[in-house]
């Protein structure tokens, strides 16, 4: 019997040791770490007590040697040394163990579970850096003609490794920038509703598509790549067929051929069906058989029904109709060779050029007339109007060669040849052949300015260097990438080097810049001829005017404005001042500079005026208002007169100051004057003398002002001929002609009089001068006498008339009262 200390201690040691052993410790580390190494991880539980002996680290029971993991024998920490890949490998099983030097093990061996994290370091790749595609006119809108492939060698099912697709440019742009769209996540490439509608109007030149594939879904950030899509717009070759007939039990191999359709887009798949079913299928060529004879009698017609499709089965437009009609003729159509890869001719290939060799096979016996093949071109058709083909065609050896017609680069034309058996004759059968051709460019044409003459540009002459001239644009009609790149130069106009151009071979535009200071008087203008050039070598004619474009710049002199001798002007004025009193006069600083013109900005009380041209400052008007001891202040504005732009202004200060006394003296009498209205330009020469010596007395110059009546101030105007006379003429173009009393106050030495001018304003005559009312003539009638004279003749007519009618009257009665035998007979007539 075991003891009981014995069984106890066989069933406490496997707990002892289940609960001593630790649990695997798993351990995550970011992938491609850029921090500092080594890069601790995590403390192993290794015992607490120091036992003598080493640490083995250990990777699928094997010693690690040199790998990236290693133990800190002091602290226990398990640590990596080195960077690491998840695509290279994504974890790490390690055992830990603690053992001497023999091999015993002391502890352990303990497992870490390490996981590489996953990092966003993978970059999407396209399966290709350029894809090719085809697109068909009558393609339905959305519905997919290539689909992109693209990988990321980051975890799959993560953000990493969740890629979108994206165009991000579609050149050229017309007729729609949106031509085409792309569905993100599968790649799919179709033509867009705006596209569908534009098809019809495109270029005949591919379209290229710059499309991006980036990781991280539909996160902002991320890897992404990029690749080009070619997308040749073709014309469409879905037409409808004409009816096929077919000989009942026709002994021929089968399937047996009785139509081709073609899809002239990209990757397609046609679905035939029938109505009745009947034995006819199609291939992926688009050619159309029958699989087994006809019967007839059996069916006499099948109405056949091909589709154009995707590799996804969708439609790319609506399906072709075929009648088969079942009859009792036996005939074999010839049979095209495969349609093989494109053939790419250079363009400007002289008329002649092989393009290829036709050489189509019929069923019939070989050498009779079923068998003899004849060849006939259909499309491309010639153009409306051209002389010649694009494509010449031997009827007999199936050579095609190019016409007279210039192809263009980039052109992608699909060539259809009618094979027809019995030399061509009628009841014939026949297939057609395709062959498509590709146009390449070559470098003959020379970059062109979209604008030939730029300017003229102003610029002051201060600019700073480094200020932007102008962008010049330039095109090139190649369509090679390559052949578009061009260069620019200034060519002349600029021998000092003033300016400088800055471009990028690629983009077209070239920026001129101001590279030195300017100088008006140096020179005031620039003409500079800059040139475009092709940094290929141009292949054909020289480059023509459109290459070079001129630029005309004109330099500002930069003018300063006007700088007067004081910034403020003052002046001690009486209140009493009368109207026409100089007060000061506004000079510039420098006397010879350029004429100046003067006026008052905001003269409120309407007190002052100023020449225009002087700078001399009046009172126009009594200064009625003003208070001794006051301020008066009007901004006075100070132009060039040669550069109205340039101005200035000082400000105008008056100090009121009281009034002297002024001896009343009686007005003098001015003897009457007359002048004529309307206003000829004539005047009064107004003296200021006095006939008082004592008002005359002394040296001066004489002031005139009119009266402060405003209806005087209108009506009439007061110029000074020279220091002792002035010039009185009339305000307006029209003054009431009678006498008038026009008041000229008069100032001398400080002392002040006025004038009574008596002006007499008459009616102007045709010489300009008074017309005057002239005075009855001796021995003319008056009114009184002309009108008895006018009734006394009309009495005498008619008492003249009244004898004359009373003497008919009576005549009348008495050729009445005679007897009628009396009376003569009147002659007959």
């Amino acid at each position: 019997m075991v003891p009981a200390w014995l069984w106890l201690l066989c069933f406490s040691v496997p707990q002892v040791l289940l609960e001593g052993q630790p649990a695997e410790l798993h351990v995550e580390v970011p992938e491609n770490y850029g921090g500092n190494f080594p890069l601790y991880l995590t403390k192993l539980p290794l015992p607490r007590e120091k036992t003598e002996g080493q640490i083995v680290l250990s990777e699928n029971s094997n010693v690690m040697a040199e790998g990236p993991f290693a133990v800190d024998p002091e602290s226990g920490f398990l640590l990596v040394t080195r960077a690491l890949d998840r695509e290279e490998q994504a974890e790490y099983r390690l055992q830990v163990t603690l053992q001497t030097e023999d091999g015993r093990v002391l502890w352990g061996p303990h497992s870490v579970f390490v996981r590489v994290k996953d990092e966003n370091d993978q970059v999407p790749h396209f399966s290709q850096a350029i894809y090719r595609a085809k697109l068909s006119q009558g393609t339905r809108p959305g519905i997919p003609f290539l689909f992109l492939e693209a990988s990321d060698g980051d975890k799959p099912g993560t953000a990493n490794s969740d890629l979108r697709f994206h165009i991000l440019s579609q050149a050229p742009a017309q007729p729609s920038p949106n031509m085409f769209q792309l569905e993100p996540q599968l790649g799919a490439l179709a033509l867009s509703p705006e596209g569908s509608i534009n098809l019809d109007h495109a270029l005949e030149g591919p379209y290229q598509l710059l499309v991006q594939v980036k990781d991280m879904g539909d996160q902002a950030s991320g890897h992404q790549a990029t690749a080009t899509i070619d997308v040749s717009i073709v014309e469409n070759t879905w037409e409808p067929l004409e009816p096929a007939h077919l000989a009942e039990n026709i002994e021929v191999p089968y399937p047996h051929l009785i139509a081709q359709v073609h899809w002239s887009g990209g990757d397609v798949h046609y679905h035939l069906e029938s109505q009745p079913p009947g034995p006819f299928d199609v291939n992926t060529e688009g050619k159309v058989y029958v699989t087994r004879d006809l019967d007839r009698e059996a069916q006499a017609e099948y109405l056949l029904q091909v589709w154009a499709q995707n590799t996804r089965g969708e439609d790319y437009t609506e399906p072709l109709e075929l009648q088969v009609v079942v009859t009792d003729e036996n005939d074999n159509a010839p049979v095209c060779p495969p349609r093989g890869p494109t053939i790419s001719i250079p363009e400007l290939s002289p008329p002649g050029t092989e393009v290829t060799m036709l050489s189509a096979e019929d069923a019939d016996a070989p050498g009779s007339p079923n068998a003899h093949i004849v060849y006939r071109l259909l499309s491309p058709e010639p153009d409306e109007g051209a002389e010649g083909r694009a494509f010449e065609l031997d009827p007999t050896s199936g050579s095609v060669t190019l016409g007279a017609t210039p192809l263009h680069a980039g052109q992608n034309i699909l060539l259809q040849v009618l094979a027809t058996d019995l030399a061509g004759a009628e009841g014939g059968l026949s297939s057609t052949c395709e062959v498509t051709v590709l146009i390449l460019d070559i470098n003959d044409h020379a970059p062109k300015f979209t604008t030939s003459q730029i300017g003229p540009i102003r610029l002051p002459e201060d600019a700073e260097p480094g200020t932007l001239v102008a962008t010049l644009t330039a095109t090139d009609a190649d369509i090679e990438p390559a052949f578009r790149l061009m260069d620019f130069a200034i060519e002349a106009g600029d021998i000092d080097g003033t300016f400088s151009l800055d471009w990028e071979p690629d983009t077209g535009h070239a920026q001129l810049w101001l590279h030195k200071n300017l100088s008006y008087e140096a020179a005031p203008s620039y003409k500079l001829v800059v040139v475009a050039h092709s940094v290929v070598n141009l292949v054909g004619p020289d480059p023509g005017p459109g290459s070079t474009a001129t630029v005309t710049v004109l330099v500002e002199r930069v003018l300063l404005p006007p700088k007067l001798d004081q910034e403020i002007y003052e002046a001690s004025v009486p209140v009493n001042t009368q109207p026409g009193s100089l007060l000061l006069t506004i000079q510039p600083s420098d006397p010879k500079s350029s004429p100046l013109r003067f006026s008052l900005d905001n003269d409120t009380e309407g007190w002052l005026c100023i020449g225009e041209s002087s700078g001399e400052v009046y009172t126009a008007r009594a200064l009625q208002g003003a208070q001794p001891g006051a301020v008066y202040m009007v901004p006075v504005m100070v132009q060039d007169a040669e550069e109205p732009g340039l101005n200035s202004s000082v400000t105008l200060v008056l100090h009121f100051l009281e009034a002297p006394p002024v001896p009343a003296l009686p007005p003098a009498p001015v003897p009457a004057r007359h002048l004529c209205t309307p206003r000829q330009g004539h005047g009064i020469v107004i003296s200021g003398a006095s006939g008082d010596p004592d008002l005359a007395s002394g040296e001066g110059p004489y002031s005139f002002a009119l009266g402060p009546n405003p209806t005087v101030q209108r009506d009439w105007h007061l110029q000074a001929l020279n220091g002792s006379h002035a010039y009185l003429t009339l305000g307006l173009h029209w003054v009431e002609p009678q006498e008038h009393i026009v008041p000229v106050a008069v100032s001398h030495n400080d002392q002040m009089w006025q004038l009574l001018v008596r002006v007499v304003v008459c009616r102007c005559n045709v010489e300009g001068q008074c017309l005057r009312k002239v005075g009855r003539m001796k021995g003319m009638p008056t009114k009184l006498s002309a009108v008895g004279i006018l009734v006394g003749t009309l009495a005498a007519i008619g008492f003249f008339l009244i004898l004359i009618f009373t003497h008919l009257a009576l005549s009348r009665k008495k050729d009445l009262d005679q007897p009628v035998d009396s009376v003569p007979l009147k002659a007959a007539v």
